[in-house]
């Protein structure tokens, strides 16, 4: 590890260790935990943890699984309503799109296919879910 890269991290450990021993900090290893089942619990995405050289990042998401972030995306109807019911139930199958839509097979069939080339679906063997982000 370069030099200047040992000061920063000392300089780092210093400070976070400051705010344990002066209460601000409670317990360690405990803070992506506290951060993460608030967000949760709330229905937002759990936020992502990245070390970015000697930071880290935690990037907040909203839930961009509501009508009306769908229906900026140019969802139909049909497709907003089951990205919805995927969300709730955590898959849906194409049968379950037909009857949840009252469509046919090759139109359930074309729309969930338009919901996973927008990113919004993946396929897990015979039934699909919302697409985790990368």
């Amino acid at each position: 590890m370069p030099e200047t890269q040992n000061i920063v991290y000392k300089s780092v450990w210093e400070e976070v260790s400051f705010l344990f021993r002066s209460g601000f900090v409670e317990s360690w290893g405990r803070g992506i935990s506290k951060i993460e089942e608030p967000c949760v619990a709330t229905g937002l995405p759990a936020p992502q943890c990245t070390p970015q050289g000697s930071d880290f990042w935690v990037t907040f998401r909203k839930d961009i699984y509501n009508a009306v972030d769908l229906g900026k995306l140019g969802l139909s109807e049909r497709q907003i309503k089951a990205v919805l019911y995927v969300k709730e139930k955590g898959k849906i199958t194409n049968s379950e799109y037909q009857k949840l839509n009252e469509t046919s097979e090759r139109t359930a069939s074309r729309e969930i296919s338009e919901l996973v080339k927008a990113n919004l679906f993946e396929q897990a063997g015979s039934f699909y879910k919302i697409k985790t982000p990368e």
